[in-house]
């Protein structure tokens, strides 16, 4: 059983930036695929992006450009480095793990999940 702990959300102005943290526990991380959603009010949770376990990445058109993903396997973290942020990007941000998606963007291929880290983003 994988746990994850999202970390890192908050209040930002727009333009501003935020680095949210996922640390894993009780499974081999490395051999995890990794993925970030998100959920705003009223709104289906929603793919935003994806690290496989080879570190191929993966982002909904909407952030490309200025969201980054990345993994730390010693550290046993995913990392979602958000810049440029805007008022639409307000939501609850959820850390995924996969043990072999055949989608990375569907929620259906994930089989771990956290509790979900608050971003909100004022104008």
């Amino acid at each position: 059983q994988v746990q994850l702990v999202e970390s890192g959300g908050g209040l930002v102005q727009a333009g501003g930036s935020l680095r949210l943290s996922c640390a894993a526990s009780g499974g081999t991380f490395s051999s995890y695929a990794m993925g970030w959603f998100r959920q705003a009010p009223g709104k289906e949770r929603d793919f935003v992006a994806a690290i496989s376990w080879s570190g191929n990445t993966y982002y909904t058109n909407s952030v490309a450009g200025r969201f980054t993903i990345s993994r730390d396997n010693a550290k046993n973290t995913v990392y979602l480095q958000m810049n440029s942020l805007k008022p639409e990007d307000t939501a609850v941000y959820y850390c995924a793990a996969s043990r072999g998606p055949s989608s990375y963007t569907l929620m259906r291929y994930y089989d771990y999940w956290g509790q979900g880290t608050q971003v909100t983003v004022s104008s």
